[in-house]
């Protein structure tokens, strides 16, 4: 278990006392209440809970998506006051454009931005090739397996090469099978660059396999009860590490955590 620690010229995500609170005609709601979270430059941290949390309210609050109620975030040493454009951000649904293919998917992400496309193009290419795409570069999106799919979506949200990447459950709709299979690519491929990394999951198992650490959160309102320091290789083989007994130990912590159990 770890608590957070204070912040530094490293700390690329910084929430501090973050309370969202929602409000219609028929319904008030408090979302998040007083969460406190930071993330270290080139830390992949994983956050896991119930549904209805508020974990990808969290995200949307340090993508500047939404304005909290009430405490600070900052994001690469600055207040967050809006949306950023120095983040990248995957969803559960991959959300390609039927009518393009992969190549042209990913370079949607530098039309909207203006990047020069000649550079633009050049990543592009190497992200295909990081992400084992080469060879379907004008395969349409229905030609693709969901894995695939969201493949193209990560390149596409790592084309303008973003210091911090926010993920929500983006292998959520896959078969179990497609899904190891992803967590090992995404492992691989965020170790290689260097990415900072937030992503939300309602699996342990995949919060743990994923993260250098791992954030617990309650049911709603949501907070962060616990953070977990994740005591596995920095290299990480899937198969190999739901056997690893490390692995098992905090895995059954959180999950006592989650139940109401004691970590």
């Amino acid at each position: 278990m770890t608590t957070a620690a204070p912040p530094t010229a490293s700390t690329d995500v910084d929430l501090s006392g973050v309370t969202v609170r929602f409000a219609s005609r028929r319904v008030r709601t408090t979302a998040l209440e007083d969460v406190s979270l930071r993330v270290g430059r080139g830390e992949f941290v994983t956050v896991v809970g119930p549904s209805g949390c508020g974990k990808s309210t969290l995200l949307k609050v340090i993508a500047g998506l939404i304005r909290p109620s009430g405490g600070e975030v900052s994001l690469l040493g600055r207040p967050v006051t809006g949306p950023r454009d120095d983040v990248g951000f995957v969803f559960q649904r991959a959300a390609l454009l039927d009518w393009r293919g992969v190549r042209r998917n990913i370079l949607l992400q530098a039309e909207m931005r203006g990047m020069d496309r000649t550079a633009a193009a050049t990543r592009a290419d190497a992200l295909i090739a990081l992400t084992g795409l080469t060879g379907f570069e004008k395969a349409l999106p229905h030609e693709l397996s969901g894995g695939m799919q969201q493949r193209v979506a990560l390149c596409r949200a790592l084309l303008h090469e973003p210091p911090v990447l926010l993920m929500d459950e983006p292998f959520g709709a896959l078969d179990a099978l497609t899904r190891e299979q992803m967590n090992d690519e995404l492992h691989r491929v965020c170790a290689e660059a260097g990415t900072t990394v937030v992503l939300v999951t309602h699996s342990i198992a995949e919060a743990v396999f994923l993260g250098n650490r791992v954030a617990v959160m309650s049911r709603r309102p949501g907070r962060v009860v616990e953070t977990f320091d994740v005591d596995l290789p920095a290299r990480r083989e899937y198969a190999r590490t739901m056997s690893d007994e490390r692995f098992e130990r905090l895995a059954a912590r959180i999950r006592a955590l989650l139940v109401g159990g004691q970590p």
